[in-house]
C-alpha cells in the first residue's frame, strides 16, 4: 500500500483490508495480548513494513526471535503452506519472502554493538529511578550533579559519580547549607546501590563512545529503513536497568528531535516490548515523564509503540494516547481478569457486527481485533482481523549469521573501544596528588629547615611565642573553605591509596571548588 501498512484481512471473511496510514502512524499504538497469541509476530509484520516504507524502528528483542528480521523467509519452513494460505485468505497477493536491513545493539556488547550513555546525559531523574532512590536520596544525587556542573566535572562513567559521591559525603556540613540536609546514610545506600548496578554490568553502559542519536535513523542503499534490534534477553533480568534505558532513549529523542508537525510518515517508530516494567511500580513523577514524551513526541515525528500483555498494564493516561491498536486474545479466568477484559473491549469504537468483548476472548492465534485511525484522527470501527504473515524468518537466527549482520554493519567498529577521557574521576584524582605533594614538600621542609629558618624558630621559642604549634606539627586552618579542601583531599587519598595522600595537611586544598 502506499500510503500505509497493510495489517491483514478483517470483516466476516477477512476481506476487507486492514491499514495503518502512514500520516497517523506517530499518534502511537499498542499490541495487546495473553502470551502465545501472536504479539511478536504483529510486532514484526510492523517493522518489517515500516522499514520498507523508509521508516528506521527501534526495538527490544526480549526473546531472541526478532533476529529473524534480518534474515529473509524460505520456502522450506515448516509453515510455509500455512502462510501461503493465508496471504490468499485475506488478498495479500504481493507477499513474498525478504529480509529487511537490521542493526544489533546490545548494552553488554555480546549480541551487537555496545550501546553506552553517560552518567550526565542520564541525569539524576532517571537514575534515581534505575537505583529505586527514596526522595531524600534522590535529594542528595540531585546536589552531586549540581556540584558536578558548577565546576565543570564531566560525569561520564560509574567511577566518576562514585568520587563525587565520596566528595560530598565528606563535606556534607559545607554543602548542607547551601543545598540542604545531606545525610551519611543516604550517601552510603547510594553508593551501595551504585555497586550492585556495577555488578548487574551497567558499568559497561555508562561511558564512551556514547551513542550517536543519528546512528538510529539510518537506510540502506535501497532506502529501507534500518531496523534497529537491541538484544534484550540478558537484560530482561535486570529489569530496572531495561526500563530505564529504553526511557532515556525516549526521552533522547525528545529533547533532541526538531518539531516536525505531521509529517507524511514517520521520522522513527519505537516498540516498547514488556512495557508493563516501565510502569510496575513507578512514582508518579516518573510515569507523569513518560506521559509527557509521549504526547509531545508525536510532534517530533516518533512513533512510539506499546507492546505488553494486558492494556491495563498503561497508564490509562498514556492509553487514551494509543490511537492504533491490534488486540490479541485476552483470557478471563479470575475475577480481575474479566473486570480487565471488558475495560479493554470499552477503548474500541463498537462494530454492529459482533460483541467486542466476545471477540477479545475468542480470537485465534494470529487474529486480532484491530482498529487504526482513520482520516482526520477518527478511530477506526473496531474488526476482526486475519493478521498477515511476516516476509522475514519467523524466529532466531544462528550466533554465525548474527555475527556476519554485526560485522557487515555500517556501524562496525565505531563502538566497540572503549575510551576513558579526562573527567571527574581523574579531576578529582589529580587534584588530590598534586595536594598530597604540596604537603610531603611541607613536611619535608618542616623536618629539615634551612639554617636560617631555624634560628628564626629558635627565638620564637626563646621569646615565649608560642601560641602556634611547634614547626613539626601542622596547623589548624580556620577557614571554613579549608577544612572542606582537607576532607576532599583525604577522602580521595583513601580512595587511590597512596601513601603521599594520605600525608595531607590541613589547609593544602583550601578554595579546590572556588574559583567558578
Amino acid at each position: 500500500m502506499e500510503n500505509g501498512i497493510f495489517i491483514g484481512g478483517g470483516g466476516p471473511d477477512y476481506a476487507v483490508p486492514q491499514a495503518l496510514l502512514l500520516d497517523y502512524a506517530n499518534r502511537h499504538g499498542l499490541i495487546a495480548g495473553a502470551t502465545g497469541t501472536g504479539k511478536t509476530v504483529s510486532l514484526q509484520i510492523l517493522a518489517e513494513s515500516f522499514s520498507v516504507q523508509g521508516v528506521p524502528v527501534v526495538l527490544a528483542d526480549v526473546k531472541g526471535d526478532l533476529a529473524g528480521l534480518g534474515k529473509s523467509g524460505r520456502a522450506d519452513f515448516k509453515l510455509h503452506d500455512a502462510f501461503m494460505s493465508r496471504a490468499r485468505t485475506i488478498g495479500f497477493s504481493d507477499y513474498a519472502y525478504h529480509a529487511v536491513p537490521v542493526t544489533f545493539w546490545d548494552l553488554y556488547g555480546e549480541q551487537g554493538h555496545p550501546v553506552r550513555t553517560t552518567v550526565s546525559e542520564m541525569g539524576p531523574l532517571l537514575l534515581s529511578r534505575l537505583l529505586e532512590l527514596t526522595e531524600a536520596q534522590e535529594g542528595v544525587m540531585n546536589v552531586a550533579f549540581r556540584v558536578a556542573d558548577e565546576n565543570e566535572m564531566p560525569l561520564l562513567d560509574l567511577k566518576d559519580l562514585q568520587a563525587l559521591l565520596v566528595w560530598v559525603g565528606e563535606n556534607r556540613a559545607d554543602l548542607s547549607l547551601r543545598y540542604g540536609n545531606i545525610s551519611p546514610a543516604s550517601v552510603g545506600a547510594i553508593q551501595r546501590r551504585l555497586l550492585v548496578l556495577e555488578g548487574q554490568g551497567a558499568a559497561q553502559f555508562f561511558g564512551e563512545p556514547a551513542l550517536a542519536l543519528d546512528d538510529l535513523f539510518l537506510t540502506d542503499d535501497k532506502g529501507w529503513g534500518r531496523v534497529n534490534v537491541l538484544a534484550a534477553d540478558k537484560l530482561m533480568q535486570s529489569p530496572r536497568l531495561y526500563a530505564t534505558f529504553l526511557l532515556w532513549l525516549l526521552s533522547e529523542l525528545f529533547e533532541t528531535l526538531p518539531e516536525v508537525g505531521d509529517p507524511d510518515k514517520p521520522k522513527l517508530v519505537f516498540f516498547f516490548d514488556e512495557a508493563h516494567l516501565l510502569f510496575d511500580d513507578a512514582p508518579k513523577a516518573l510515569i507523569d515523564k513518560v506521559e509527557q514524551v509521549a504526547r509531545l513526541i508525536r510532534s517530533k515525528g516518533v512513533g512510539v509503540y506499546f507492546v505488553t500483555q494486558n492494556p491495563a498494564d498503561v497508564p490509562e493516561d498514556i492509553l487514551g494516547q494509543l490511537g492504533n491498536r491490534i488486540q490479541h486474545a485476552l483470557r478471563a479466568f479470575t475475577a480481575k481478569d474479566q473486570r480487565d477484559l471488558r475495560q479493554a473491549a470499552e477503548n474500541y469504537r463498537e462494530n454492529p457486527d459482533f460483541e467486542i468483548e466476545d471477540a477479545i476472548r475468542e480470537v485465534g492465534v494470529g487474529e486480532a481485533v484491530t482498529s487504526m485511525l482513520e482520516k482526520k484522527g477518527v478511530p477506526g470501527i473496531a474488526q476482526r482481523t486475519l493478521i498477515r504473515p511476516p516476509s522475514s524468518q519467523l524466529g532466531p537466527i544462528t550466533e554465525a549469521e548474527r555475527a556476519g549482520l554485526i560485522a557487515a554493519s555500517p556501524l562496525a567498529g565505531k563502538y566497540d573501544t572503549t575510551i576513558d577521557r579526562e573527567s571527574a574521576f581523574e579531576m578529582l584524582k589529580a587534584r588530590a596528588e598534586t595536594a598530597a605533594r604540596e604537603a610531603e614538600a611541607v613536611e619535608a621542609a618542616a623536618e629539615d629547615p634551612s639554617p636560617a629558618t631555624r634560628e628564626f624558630n629558635a627565638a620564637r621559642r626563646y621569646s615565649g611565642n608560642q601560641v602556634g604549634r611547634s614547626a613539626s606539627t601542622p596547623r589548624r586552618s580556620s577557614s571554613r573553605s579549608d577544612s572542606v579542601g582537607q576532607a576532599f583531599a583525604k577522602s580521595f587519598a583513601r580512595q587511590i591509596g597512596t601513601q603521599a595522600g594520605r600525608a595531607v595537611v590541613r589547609g593544602v586544598l583550601g578554595g579546590v571548588f572556588r574559583g567558578r
